[in-house]
């Protein structure tokens, strides 16, 4: 029988609430290697943070929207490609084992730790060029939506979690947005790919209801304060930030990985 530490699961539900709204994510990826840390069972570990991310990811997408920062041509072209590629990745849990998706969140995770710790964006002046100039090649920049959509559905299905620790990411490296707009879109679009992913992951049963309330209770509030935190903060500041926690994190769950 699974001995759980309740007050441990409570306290990552508030680390995962504050740091996936202040950096766009649903903090699944995160949640993920630190549940697996104490104790908990791979598929449980990584599917019950899957649906504890949607309200806190919520509260947090409303701050964002407030301060203007939504581009709604990104969010509405992720969701309508990403959500048909998370029910794929879902599905095909089932013939994968949890080692295999353990290893690969903590890859990704270190891996655009270092993207942004090491070749950060730009400044908020270059990053304002961008916003006028990201039009000059409507076809590549659509099809970079439509690439993003694809694989980070099929992954964030995969590794049951929302995908916002890719998608932030990728619109900033790829689709040349500024951060904060990033972690905007990113947050609205994981929002809304946490949905399916948690149903085919519960008729699946990979999901344990208690773990995934207890991480709710500490995450939703603590996201509305990072959302916060990072609409008055600058920019580059907050892509270093970014880098180095995700960094850090993807280090620490490998060496415990493998350790």
């Amino acid at each position: 029988m699974m001995h759980v530490h309740y007050l441990d699961v409570f306290a990552i539900g508030i680390i995962i609430g504050f740091l996936g709204g202040m950096f766009g994510k649903g903090g699944s990826a995160i949640a993920t290697p630190m549940l697996s840390l104490i104790g908990i069972p791979g598929f449980i570990a990584i599917a019950a943070p899957l649906p504890a991310t949607i309200p806190g990811t919520f509260i947090a997408s409303l701050q964002y929207w407030k301060s203007k920062l939504l581009d709604w041509k990104i969010v509405l072209w992720s969701i309508g490609i990403g959500i048909p590629s998370t029910i794929l990745g879902s599905y095909l849990t089932e013939f994968i084992g949890p080692k295999p998706l353990l290893v690969v969140t903590g890859l990704l995770v270190l891996g655009f730790g270092f993207s942004f710790l090491f070749f950060p964006g730009t400044s908020e002046n270059v990053q304002a060029d961008q916003e006028e100039t990201r039009f000059v090649h409507p076809v590549r920049w659509y099809l970079s939506i439509v690439g993003v959509a694809l694989f980070v559905g099929l992954i964030s299905g995969l590794l049951a979690n929302s995908g916002g620790f890719l998608l932030a990411p990728s619109y900033a490296k790829l689709l040349k947005q500024p951060i904060k707009k990033a972690f905007a879109c990113s947050l609205a679009v994981s929002m809304f790919l946490a949905i399916p992913g948690t149903i085919v992951h519960a008729s699946l049963g990979h999901i344990d209801w208690i773990i995934t309330g207890v991480l709710a209770l500490g995450s939703v509030p603590f996201s509305y304060l990072g959302a916060k935190v990072a609409i008055h903060a600058k920019a580059n500041k907050l892509e270093r930030w970014y880098g180095i926690i995700l960094s850090v994190l993807g280090i620490f769950f490998l060496t415990k990985l493998f350790g």
